[in-house]
């Protein structure tokens, strides 16, 4: 259910002002989230699987009931969720293109499902076309609109994406709520973005809408950090985890705390290899790889580098990691071409100031200084308020001599600490 980018899967990131001369609070314990880290067995998953034979075999007995397609689909859809493995994102995808088929791509709803399908996998063009053929269609109209503002946000579309969030403006309305949240982090206003999510979530309880509530206090776990507000982000994924204890992504948010604001490494290790026998995604490695990078473990740091792009090698991710790859191949002088193609992909694939930050950012390390500030100048400055874009920003600035507009962003960056991660305390320092 995640709209932002399910690489909202792959990256999870939050804020916090620290001082290197002072120990941070330890905001963590252990006795909290130690029983969310051996749960026996995932309700969830094997409520998906029964589910799967029960309405296969129906399928199977009634190949003309297309509509057991999409509950086949929507069960798969939860095995990916819960484990990461991109088989039962692919399983899905199947599924829905051959119920789409069957219907000649008359039934919005399951055009819906598949387009959702494709933003999960970063076929952002593939995944519009098909929501402006729902919307061509009429039926759900409301719905097919949500389903725009949220692959127009992807594209970088912006004025489309807020003309569909108009569309269909209710301030009572969950859906309306979490997209206007989305818009409000977008443009750089978290204070609303988070008055607004917390609204969602007082809904989502008032409801008593299990799906909604692990949501929103998944999400506010991240807003929250963002806003340097460490414990109330840390309670949110305690919620979320009381909730589904099996959900990942809000485990995956405390290691960050241990690891990004305590600065525990091992306790931050042992949660994301515990997570990892259940959910295993590449980026766990790039975790861990970060970690050994901390604790100046050079081979460690270079052994995870090396086990994420194997396990890219042995799954075919698409364009899923295509950003990370870019980071991790620009920062070495001899892949630094290599960064700059999957930038250039990126931008035709999704033309928002992120990906032309990463293309500005693949130019500043090939040695084309002019070239990368054209670029930021054009269609990254005031256009995206990520830590890391900034951070780019001020080191393209530094390399074409342009030391006052530095100032600012470091002064900006050092609160941003927290969701940098703390190999990034020494890089500020040199800026």
């Amino acid at each position: 259910m995640k709209i932002a980018n399910t690489i909202t899967l792959l990256g999870f990131t939050i804020l916090f002002i620290f001082g290197c001369e002072t120990k941070p609070d330890e905001v963590t314990k252990t006795s909290d989230y130690n029983k969310y880290l051996n749960v026996k067995d995932n309700k969830s998953m094997t409520f998906a699987n029964n589910e799967i034979d029960f309405w296969q075999k129906k399928f199977d007995a009634a190949p003309n009931q297309i509509s057991y397609l999409s509950f086949i689909a929507a069960n798969y859809a939860t095995l990916f969720e819960y484990t990461g493995n991109i088989k039962y994102l692919y399983k899905t995808e199947s599924l829905l293109t051959q119920s789409n088929a069957a219907y000649n791509y008359s039934k919005t709803s399951t055009i819906r499902s598949l387009a959702r399908n494709y933003i999960t996998q970063h076929r952002f063009k593939e995944a519009l076309e098909l929501a402006n053929k729902a919307l061509a269609i009429g039926e759900g109209k409301k719905e097919t609109q949500k389903l725009l503002f949220d692959v127009q946000m992807e594209l970088g579309n912006y004025p489309e994406a807020i003309k569909n969030l108009n569309a269909f403006q209710n301030m009572k309305d969950y859906d309306y709520l979490i997209r206007l949240a989305k818009w409000n982090d977008h443009k750089g206003d978290l204070k609303t973005a988070i008055g607004l999510m917390e609204k969602a979530r007082d809904i989502a309880e008032n409801e008593g809408n299990k799906v909604l509530k692990i949501w929103s206090y998944s999400n506010l776990g991240d807003y929250y950090g963002h806003a340097g507000r460490i414990q109330e982000s840390y309670d949110s994924y305690l919620k979320t985890l009381a909730i589904d204890p099996n959900y990942s992504y809000a485990l995956k948010g405390i290691a960050w705390i241990v690891f990004s604001h305590e600065r525990n490494t091992a306790e931050a290790k042992r949660i994301v290899e515990t997570i990892e026998l259940t959910h295993n995604t590449p980026d766990f490695y790039l975790l861990k790889s970060q970690i050994a990078q901390f604790e100046g473990n050079k081979a460690k740091e270079t052994e995870n580098r090396n086990a994420y792009f194997a396990m890219l090698e042995a799954n075919n991710y698409g364009a899923m990691y295509n950003k990370y790859n870019v980071l991790i191949y620009a920062d070495a002088k001899e892949t630094a071409s290599k960064a700059l193609e999957i930038a250039k992909t990126e931008v035709d694939h999704r033309p928002t100031p992120d990906s032309y930050d990463l293309l500005a950012w693949s130019y500043l390390n090939m040695g084309e200084n002019k070239k990368a500030l054209e670029i930021a100048q054009k269609h990254v400055v005031g256009k995206s308020f990520e830590p890391k874009v900034q951070y780019h920003l001020a080191m393209i600035y530094k390399s074409n001599n342009l030391k006052q507009k530095t100032k600012p962003i470091k002064e900006e960056l050092l609160s941003s600490i927290y969701e940098l991660g703390p190999n990034f305390d020494q890089k500020l320092n040199q800026l």
